[in-house]
């Protein structure tokens, strides 16, 4: 596997004609890189230090519209700059792409050159730093959903997004034979991964027609974000070069299950498990069950950073492998906190409720956040679940977006770990979903009632 390149690697491939561009990306609100293309030769020659950007890519919605009401950019406020400043850690390799390399950035505000506090890595950077205050290493791992179609972003595009045909036509969880026709995409991604430097440990067929599963092994939170933004770019990248699209919508059909992607974690002191405690039955310490206590209590807190967009909530279904309620259980995978590795020194909380469109710096973050709340308050935990998580009503999800919404901006808990300004400023993100959705007429309402109604 290859390792992130050093800076002096860099100038020494640039001089010698191996690397010509640079990709300067930064992390937006959706999770999504942005960014520039830089010849090598000039960033290598002063662009390493900083370049620039308008500070509406931190205030934009998914077709980069500029709506109004965030406090941090407005087009009374003239849509400034912000200073992005590379951070040369993360230099990595681009095999799929000829000459390329990547680095990302942080973002700064043009005239503190404080962080910009809304930005994903910054408010991840808190979290982990206010762990590292408490002598502990947050550890993660972000499973990756997606489906492949028969055709490309391009055709697919140009029909209106109708008639999608997946790449398979039945459920091709864990089958060889269905996925070794799609090997021509999963193969060039696993492996290009491997050489940016991303320890991908597998890909496998998931539970429905076209549906693919990318694993990459546990790391820290920051270095997990990091691999699951751009496995998430290059997946869309090669599946585009073989002629196909993948799409990490979470419910592209009523009648198909829904992507996800589960979020499992563990905080480490001193290079072991400080969740593992062998005297426990489950071999859960207490700080592991302060931890998950407060996951369970500000779930609903947090719930619109694992589900952002009205689309998101189509997948919370019984029967679907998708969870519904806020509780846990042993190795269950009905439930929306599921408990792996009971008794061993791998014991570790995945939490099911996280779709394929999260942006993982803010979905992690939140997690960590009622986290660290709940060592912080000494909750205790409730004991688990047993059996059918689908059967009750208590503990329920946010059922859409408005939900998620009001739950998010009443949080006292987000407002502490966040500040006022970043709630404010993603709750603006979901009213603006919202709005959108709001004022569109859909296939199906028109489909329902121009005749009947």
């Amino acid at each position: 596997m290859a390792q992130n390149l050093s800076f002096e690697a860099l100038k020494q491939q640039v001089s010698d004609g191996a690397v010509d561009t640079v990709l300067v990306c930064l992390v937006d609100m959706q999770g999504r890189l942005m960014g520039k293309r830089f010849h090598a030769g000039h960033f290598v020659a002063g662009a390493y230090e900083e370049t620039h950007c308008c500070n509406y890519l931190l205030a934009t919605d998914l077709e980069m519209g500029t709506p109004d009401g965030y406090a941090s950019t407005s087009w009374e406020g003239g849509y400034g700059d912000y200073v992005m400043k590379p951070d040369l850690a993360t230099l990595r390799p681009v095999p799929w792409l000829e000459g390329t390399v990547m680095v990302l950035c942080d973002v700064l505000d043009h005239h503190t050159h404080e962080e910009v506090p809304h930005s994903p890595r910054a408010i991840l950077k808190r979290q982990v730093e206010r762990l590292e205050q408490k002598g502990l290493t947050p550890m993660m791992a972000t499973e990756l959903e997606f489906f492949l179609f028969e055709k490309s972003f391009d055709e697919i595009r140009k029909s209106g997004f109708r008639d999608l045909a997946p790449i398979s036509g039945y459920n091709e969880d864990y089958h060889i034979l269905q996925t070794t026709k799609e090997e021509h995409v999963m193969r060039p991604i696993r492996n290009h991964l491997w050489n940016a430097g991303i320890p991908v440990e597998n890909s496998k067929g998931e539970a429905e027609t076209g549906q693919e599963e990318l694993n990459i092994k546990y790391a820290p939170a920051m270095d997990t974000a990091e691999y699951h933004s751009i496995a998430k770019h290059a997946v869309k990248e090669i599946a585009w070069q073989q002629g196909h699209a993948a799409s990490f919508l979470p419910k592209w059909h009523h009648e198909k299950v829904g992507s996800s992607s589960h979020v499992h974690q563990s905080l480490w002191k001193d290079g072991q498990n400080a969740f593992y405690d062998p005297n426990d039955e489950l071999g859960m310490s207490a700080l592991m069950k302060s931890y998950v206590a407060g996951m369970l209590k500000y779930a609903a807190d947090y719930t619109y950073f694992l589900a952002p967009y009205i689309n998101s909530y189509k997948r919370f279904m019984k029967g679907s492998f998708a969870p519904t309620r806020i509780i846990w259980s042993v190795d269950n995978r009905t439930a929306g906190f599921r408990l792996c590795g009971e008794g061993s020194k791998a014991v570790r909380m995945e939490c099911r409720i996280g779709g394929s469109d999260i942006n993982p710096y803010l979905a992690m973050a939140g997690m960590l956040a009622a986290g660290i709340a709940g060592m912080e308050e000494g909750l205790e935990l409730e004991p688990p679940t047993v059996g059918d998580a689908y059967q009750g009503e208590s503990g329920m999800i946010p059922v859409n977006l408005r939900e998620a919404r009001e739950a998010l901006l009443g949080s006292d808990m987000l407002k502490a770990a966040f500040g006022v300004d970043v709630v404010t400023h993603y709750a603006r993100a979901a009213e603006v979903e919202i709005e959108e959705f709001d004022r569109v007429v859909t296939d199906w309402e028109i489909a329902r009632g121009f005749e009947r109604a």
